[in-house]
């Protein structure tokens, strides 16, 4: 049996406000190839199949003719659980009528396992399908107590007992799968991944996946990658696109899996190329250098955070024209002369003051700061740092 893994598509959701529907399709279109090429038996999508809990039409209308693209009339299973962006009545309102197409839509965590004929391999596979399983979802208040160790390990102890009932369920004839949308602790994390938990109370352990089964299928990190402590393998298949520039470098795909009753399974990934890429550019040899990188089409199709060093102010003008010749810039940060000799001093570890001193005659051409000014700035910088502190605590 030939099972592909992936989560996270996010449908309806921008970039600073830049809409990614029409890379979206893209991945759609592309998964419909893979699963063809590929012979794939059956799906499974962990989660966060969009953005908000009240997606745009449009992306409503993108995944369910996806899932009907997909499903070959019922003949390729696939399950859907719910993220925690994901709305869980709404995602499963469908149920009725994805049914017929052996689409199955999971809102919300229960303990039944799925038995799902795959018509393609001429088996069955047994799911524990675990929608993302917030303490309202799941209805129940794990601990009184406002202490973050306590729910932590309390929330552990909920999700471990919760696989283990259902792997209770799994047959020796059939593959046994887990899938949910959790945060498993050791899991790489991007900024694209708005928390899930509070200061880690809904972090679970790589031992608390379900040894019996086979495979489990994660959503909810968006870089691929396998969880190392887990007695079973476990992987995040990652997200389809590149959602914030913290995700430059990785390399998406979607995750495939050969499962039989009772034997180790085989995974591989399958790179994607949909959707534009995320790329940074730091000009440090000012506009100039900007403009020649656009005469040579660098980057033509990108996304792109440019960071660019100056002497004086870009005007509305210039933007304007930088933005005309090409759509893809999100980000525009100038960076001044003053700003970077300061910076350099800084790296040459003088004292505060004197770096404070130095900007200050910067900016007034050459005039001293009275000592009182100085005391202020310095008793400015302890309270900054003393937050910073505290806000890592």
């Amino acid at each position: 049996m030939r099972i592909l893994h992936t989560a996270d598509w996010h449908l309806g959701r921008a970039l600073e406000g830049r809409s990614r529907l029409a890379e979206q399709a893209q991945f759609i279109d592309e998964l419909v190839r893979i699963v063809e090429e590929e012979k794939v038996d059956a799906i499974l999508m962990a989660g966060d199949a969009f953005d908000t809990v009240n997606p745009p039409a449009a992306a409503e209308q993108l995944f369910y003719d996806g899932l009907s693209r997909l499903s070959d009339y019922g003949k390729r299973p696939i399950i859907v659980i719910a993220g925690n962006h994901d709305n869980p009545d709404r995602l499963s309102a469908a149920s009725p009528l994805a049914g017929n197409h052996s689409i199955h839509l999971i809102g919300y965590p229960k303990h039944e396992v799925l038995l799902v004929d795959v018509p393609k391999a001429r088996q069955q596979m047994m799911v524990a399908a675990l929608a993302y399983p917030s303490e309202a979802r799941l209805e129940q208040v794990l601990s009184e107590a406002h202490d973050e160790i306590l729910l932590r390990n309390k929330y552990d102890e909920r999700i471990r007992d919760f696989f283990a009932w259902m792997s209770k369920q799994f047959r020796k004839d059939t593959v046994n799968l887990a899938m949910s949308h959790i945060h498993v602790a050791g899991g790489s994390s991007s900024d694209s991944e708005r928390p899930i938990e509070v200061g880690g109370s809904y972090t679970v352990a790589a031992t608390s996946m379900p040894e019996a089964a086979q495979y489990v299928a994660l959503g909810h990190l968006h870089r691929p990658q396998n969880i190392k402590r887990a007695s079973t393998l476990t992987r995040y298949s990652g997200s389809p696109l590149a959602y914030s520039f913290s995700e430059i470098g990785y390399a998406k795909s979607v995750t495939i899996v050969d499962a039989e009753p009772n034997q180790p399974v085989v995974m591989k990934e399958i790179p994607l190329s949909s959707g534009k890429p995320l790329v940074r550019w730091k000009a440090t040899e000012g506009i100039s250098q900007v403009h020649s990188w656009l005469d040579e089409g660098l980057d033509s199709s990108a996304w792109i955070d440019l960071e660019i060093h100056l002497t004086s102010t870009l005007s509305i003008e210039e933007i304007h024209n930088l933005r005309k010749w090409h759509s893809g810039f999100i980000h525009i940060r100038p960076v001044f002369q003053q700003e970077r000799e300061v910076a350099a001093t800084r790296q040459a570890n003088l004292p505060i003051d004197q770096l404070f001193t130095q900007f200050y005659e910067k900016q007034t051409g050459g005039a001293k700061p009275e000592q009182e000014l100085v005391k202020l700035f310095l008793e400015l910088v302890q309270q900054d740092d003393e937050l910073e502190v505290g806000d890592e605590e």
